[in-house]
């Protein structure tokens, strides 16, 4: 043990702590380690400070002793630390899938089990239905922390597909007070401490040659955030989430100093638990979760329309831009613009170029722009079986929800072909349908000033303006759109931002406000508005402006698959 109350000891913690600022899990420092042990031993043996058993050099009680856990990685729990501590495990396979789940349960703690059983499940439904060739998901759970306050359990997981094995993490935290299970976000204090640890985490990554572009502040990356034996935060990533998977799982760590300024409450409650062993730990029984727990998780971004504008005001002039089909290899064009006047957008994406566009779809997210469900193969969903619906909807939102955190609310039918079967699964899937009032007809007009000029033309409070995200010419429109809608006032917004609360299975045209009641008249019953402000449009009608289009479509979205260049991933 090295006794910081010691000089000579003190001198030697000091000169490991550059070991601790960043490495790969395959390329821990272990030499450097090794060639300190022998200083340390001779320091411990003749340092004149060391305390004698159950005292330190004040002669009071011997601080308690540290986990166990490497330098780089978060700390491990001893089983015979806890009193009667369980395990549950469970096998399944589903369409030649095998999973297997398994992870700690601590008595006193059932609400952070069934929250576990619930996130273990999920992630695998999310692997079965987003992994291409998916073969084999192993879920391992071990304590990471254990004390009176704070539990914390790491999910370790392998994937094996047709590609070979990838290894992944994340990790869980459970205050015993309020039954609370916490993201590993919920350790910073806020957004903006999450901002500061990413920050952070660039710095000593861009030392590892990883690029500063694949890290963002979400959910979705820091989803396995914990300490090491020493109080430093440790953040894992994913094997191939931040750097080629060849580079394997990587791993940033924050000396202490600089993160404690970072923690929440909680976070700071955990890093004291998660650094010091409490022996026979028993727990009383926390109950079911009690209200307090976090409003706003950091990383799972819900924002603010610009400005805080509200949509509902008749007053108020917010309209929704949508693009289709993407991401596409010039979206990032279209982020830029979108940034550069503080607008929002929603983006409908659809399976290959997700994969394809992985550090887009990141940035869209991020950025607080709408990630929204488009189907994987844009299909014409009114010719498919339930089942053939539910599988072309679950594989993007598994897809969008293992790259952000986030899983859609929004879906858009290829097409606006909707009809009773697909609005009956998108119900299941908690989806609301949204098509559209204003047809820029980018895919079959390729000059970007008519693209333009049909978007300036269609606008109005509410209009939802469809485009696609795939095609040059309508990324060349863009930047006269956005300035086009600014100057005439207009606060471009996400879709659930103008819509506000959405209702699972029902469609949606636009978001125009409700009229005071005073000024409607009889004109709301000649609009054929619904009780939304959102107008009812047959699915006869909807047929007919579609079915001219959909040969034509399929046909042009083919020619535009290579256009522009893929992102790295």
């Amino acid at each position: 043990m090295i006794h910081p109350s010691c000089p000579a000891c003190s001198d030697i913690s000091e000169s490991r702590r550059p070991l601790l600022r960043h490495s790969r899990a395959e390329s821990r420092p272990l030499p450097a380690r090794a060639a300190l042990a022998v200083p340390v031993a001779l320091a411990t043996l003749l340092c004149a400070c060391s305390p004698s058993d159950g005292e330190n050099a004040n002669g009071s009680e011997e601080h308690h002793r540290k986990p166990e856990g490497e330098p780089d990685a978060l700390t491990q729990v001893a089983p015979d630390t806890v009193a009667d501590l369980g395990e549950e495990k469970r096998s399944e396979d589903e369409g030649g899938v095998d999973v297997e789940i398994a992870y700690p349960t601590v008595p006193g703690a059932e609400p952070f089990a069934e929250e576990l059983a619930s996130i273990a499940e999920e992630k695998a439904d999310d692997y079965r239905a987003a992994v291409s060739g998916a073969e084999g998901l192993d879920v391992k759970g071990a304590l990471s922390a254990a004390g009176p306050d704070v539990l914390a359990v790491r999910l370790a997981l392998k994937e094996k597909n047709s590609d070979g094995e990838h290894s992944g993490s994340s990790t869980y935290w459970y205050d015993t007070a309020s039954a609370h299970t916490a993201y590993s976000t919920e350790l910073l204090d806020g957004q903006k401490g999450l901002d500061e640890l990413n920050k952070l985490v660039k710095e000593r990554l861009e030392e590892d040659g990883v690029e500063p572009e694949a890290l963002y502040p979400i959910a979705g990356l820091y989803d396995s955030v914990g300490f090491n034996p020493d109080g430093d935060v440790v953040v894992e990533f994913d094997q191939g989430q931040v750097a080629p998977a060849s580079e394997g799982a990587l791993h940033a760590v924050v000396p202490r100093e600089d993160a404690e300024p970072l923690l929440s409450d909680f976070g700071r409650r955990a890093q004291e638990t998660a650094t010091q062993v409490t022996p026979d730990l028993e727990l009383e029984d926390s109950g079911s979760p009690k209200d307090g727990g976090a409003a706003e998780v950091p990383g799972r971004l819900a924002p603010d329309a610009p400005g805080d504008v509200d949509c509902s005001d008749p007053e108020s002039k917010c309209i929704a831009l949508t693009f289709d089909d993407g991401p596409g290899g010039r979206t990032p064009e279209v982020l830029d613009t979108l940034a550069e006047y503080d607008a929002k957008a929603t983006f409908f994406v659809t399976g290959e170029p997700v994969r394809e566009n992985l550090r887009t779809v990141r940035r869209e997210y991020a950025e607080g722009h709408e990630v929204a469900n488009h189907t994987v193969t844009h299909p014409d969903l009114t010719t498919l079986g339930k089942d053939e619906v539910r599988k072309e909807l679950t594989e993007v939102n598994g897809l969008v929800a293992r790259e952000t955190g986030e899983r859609p609310v929004l879906m858009r039918p290829p097409y606006g072909a909707t009809n009773d079967d697909v609005a009956s699964v998108s119900k299941d899937l908690g989806l609301a349908e949204i098509i559209w009032n204003v047809d820029t007809n980018d895919w079959k007009d390729r000059n970007a000033s008519v693209v333009a000029d049909r978007a300036l033309k269609g606008a109005a409070p509410g209009a939802i303006i469809l485009m696609h995200d795939i095609h040059g010419t309508t990324i060349d429109a863009v930047p006269e759109i956005v300035k086009g809608l600014d100057e005439k006032g207009y606060t471009m917004v996400t879709v659930s931002q103008l819509l506000g609360e959405t209702e699972p299975g029902k469609s949606y045209l636009d978001g125009a406000p409700d009229e005071p009641e005073e000024d409607k008249g009889d004109k709301g019953e000649k609009s054929g508005k619904d009780d939304k402000g959102s107008e009812s449009k047959d699915d006869e009608d909807k047929g007919k402006d579609e079915s001219d289009k959909k040969d034509e479509k399929k046909d042009d979205k083919d020619s535009d698959k290579g256009e522009g260049k893929k992102d790295e991933d």
